[in-house]
């Protein structure tokens, strides 16, 4: 016995071959539409009127017959608007048309504005065209589906439906736009660098690998931005910045997609300072063009964005929250033996800059809502920031978190090439099977060889941004096709 879907789907082709029979075409190559709802919307303007017929067109979400008279909601980009259809205007012919329309049709309709006795506006339908006949039912209750992957597996259903999921897809492209202004103004200027490159570096993480064919090699799907744009500071590009995809061959969690949107920037003549400034600038800025205020509703709590951020080492962060003074413990032993101590499951291989991290991860990153500075992170953790004045143990790192994640990476950039190798060598030759150490690059240091001035390096994740001033909880939803596992039959 059919299913209810396999009728209403073989009801819609039914539709489909007497529009074809009745000699139209269900899927015109085009359709001139002189407004869009928007606009027609805004040319009524306050119980003014129109002058003459204007024509619009979209997909139909709603519909309901009265006799001889009919109404579709009619939706595009821009908006919706109620279509009126009287069988006394458009005739026999043009009213039994509705006959084969269906809701997710596509139309056009050409008519007059008015507006309705309830204070609706709409349009009087003097001509209808089917423009692209839908052959399956829309979800009718897409808020209410237990299962939400859905949502991300087929996301045009998610969009057609819920209007609040196109809305934060609009304001995700507002946001690069607005980060896009802001470094330009700032004297930025945006390129491309190549995702495909023969070694995978600038950050610690595990890349994806790929083979060439004609090149006859391996080649990495780029984990990081920055070695080829401090290539072109090398080059004389004082500042640069590039918006773009990244790969990294990783979990997948809440805040974690394999394929994820990073924006990178580097100013020549300038150290972590500067760019601690810039990024609590830039996320103001983008915030209030955005969304016209500094302050985010993040969970229920009020986060404001407003300048100074909170300031604090990392030393003293962990040591607040986490009772351990890493300082305490400068070997790699002694630092797993306290942790063990604490009840805490420690991956046997990892080193001591990964050991601070996880304490990092555990203890404190989740307690940092408000917009934080954390500063001074420890040179095994971070193989490509200068050293810290004053303290040869530590860099000139820091890390920005807000709603309890984080959201920026930045440097006073190391730039003395011998010393840069050395870090290289020594992490390479450290004998931990590490496979999410950064690999060196010759070519990269054959070009710090030739100078590098005095730089300030940032990182941004761009979907956890969007995070933020969508007040999602999760990175799926921010993302518009997320990485799902394949399914691969009915059990799936």
């Amino acid at each position: 016995m059919a299913s209810r879907y396999q009728r209403i789907t073989e009801e819609r082709l039914n539709s489909l071959r007497r529009l074809r029979d009745r000699g139209i075409d269900p899927y015109p190559h085009a359709y001139h539409a002189t407004h869009t709802i928007a606009e027609a919307r805004a040319a009524l303007g306050q119980g003014g009127d129109t002058a003459g017929s204007m024509s619009v067109a979209g997909r139909v979400v709603g519909r309901r017959t009265m006799g001889k008279m009919a109404f579709l909601d009619l939706r595009d980009g821009s908006g919706k608007i109620q279509l009126s259809l009287r069988k006394d205007v458009l005739g026999v012919d043009g009213y039994g048309l509705l006959d084969d329309v269906d809701i997710g049709d596509f139309v056009g309709a050409e008519g007059k504005l008015f507006v309705t006795r309830s204070g609706e506006l709409s349009l009087e339908v003097s001509g209808l065209a089917v423009l692209c006949k839908s052959l399956h039912p829309l979800p009718e209750k897409w808020h209410g589906l237990a299962d939400v992957e859905k949502r991300y597996r087929r996301r045009y259903l998610d969009l057609i439906s819920n209007e609040s999921t196109r809305d934060v897809f609009v304001l995700r492209s507002r946001t690069v736009s607005a980060i896009r202004s802001f470094l330009d103004k700032q004297g930025f200027v945006e390129v491309e660098t190549p995702v495909l490159q023969p070694h995978a570096g600038g950050a610690p993480a595990r890349p994806f690998v790929t083979h060439h064919h004609a090149l006859g090699q391996d080649l990495y799907l780029r984990i990081a931005l920055e070695l080829h744009l401090k290539r072109l500071v090398i080059g004389g590009f004082d500042r640069v910045y590039e918006i773009g995809r990244t790969f990294r061959n990783e979990g997948i969690s809440v805040r974690h997609n394999p394929e994820f949107t990073l924006l990178e920037c580097y100013q020549g003549y300038a150290d972590y300072h500067n760019m601690m400034s810039l990024v609590e600038k830039m996320l103001a800025d983008v915030a209030r063009q955005v969304l016209g205020t500094t302050e985010l509703d993040w969970n229920g709590t009020t986060i404001d964005l407003s300048l100074p951020w909170h300031r604090l080492t990392l030393r003293e962060a962990i040591e607040s929250y986490s009772g351990v003074d890493f300082e305490d413990f400068p070997d790699t032993g002694s630092l797993r033996s306290r942790m063990l101590d604490m009840g805490l499951e420690v991956e046997p291989g990892k080193e001591r800059g990964r050991l601070i991290d996880e304490l990092l991860s555990t203890f404190v990153e989740p307690r940092l809502i408000q917009p934080t500075f954390l500063m001074d992170y420890p040179v095994e953790m971070s193989p490509l920031a200068k050293r810290k004045r004053g303290n040869d143990r530590l860099t000139e790192r820091f890390e920005g978190f807000v709603g309890g994640m984080e959201v920026a990476n930045a440097f006073s950039e190391l730039n003395d090439p011998l010393e840069q190798r050395e870090r290289f060598r020594q992490q390479s030759g450290s004998g931990v099977g590490d496979d999410e150490a950064d690999i060196a690059d010759e070519d990269f240091l054959e070009a710090m060889e030739y100078g590098m001035p005095p730089t300030g390096g940032l990182g941004m994740g761009v979907d956890r941004m969007v995070m933020l001033l969508a007040g999602q909880q999760s990175i799926r939803e921010v993302i518009l096709f997320p990485a799902l596992k394949t399914k691969t039959g009915p059990e799936d």
